[in-house]
């Protein structure tokens, strides 16, 4: 167990029930994106602790409403909806990887995908957002195409990403390998 990670998922529960948090007070008129950013060899322990956390505010904090959005469950729910599951493996098979990313930059293009998430969660109905599972669904989906498109569908709602790489405060890198398109306007959840 990563003692460093756990301590920082430790100050997790009370950052995120701050009054200052939940009204995205302080951040200078900017929306009340977080990331929290961890080693990706670290993914299972944030996974379970996830899982507690979502049960710790059930019963510590149950006037507040919280969702965990995993990320390929909702990829693998919109490609279900869309009948297009059978179809994507019949082509990856046959066809490779790269024809199969370029057939899914359509049906999962943010301008689709964003809101089937925020609609298949009711993500507006939710006082905080936490997102999950970012390392499971690239290269098909990118961080930094969510997150800007999350700003216009949820204004100033906090988000919380878990983020499996490293995070400047400018700048994500994917398994702290692969550097991705800058993003300026999230906030370190935990330094």
């Amino acid at each position: 167990m990563n003692e460093r990670l756990q301590e920082r998922l430790n100050q997790i529960p009370e950052k995120i029930v701050s009054e200052t948090f939940l009204k995205s007070q302080g951040l200078g008129n900017e929306v009340g994106f977080w990331i929290f950013d961890y080693d990706p060899e670290d993914e299972l322990q944030v996974r379970e602790y996830l899982r507690f956390l979502e049960g710790h505010l059930h019963k510590k904090q149950s006037h507040l409403k919280v969702v965990n959005i995993n990320l390929l469950q909702i990829l693998k729910d919109l490609l279900t909806d869309r009948d297009f599951v059978d179809k994507a493996i019949h082509m990856q098979i046959t066809k490779g990887d790269q024809a199969l990313l370029k057939a899914l930059s359509g049906p999962l293009h943010m301008d689709k995908f964003a809101p089937y998430m925020m609609e298949k969660c009711h993500a507006e109905e939710h006082d905080i957002i936490l997102i999950s599972g970012v390392g499971s669904v690239w290269p098909v989906l990118r961080a930094h195409n969510l997150l800007n498109k999350l700003h216009a569908l949820l204004g100033h709602k906090p988000v919380v990403l878990f983020y499996p790489g490293k995070y400047t405060g400018q700048a994500l890198g994917l398994f702290n390998r692969i550097p991705s398109a800058n993003y300026y306007r999230a906030f370190h959840l935990v330094p």
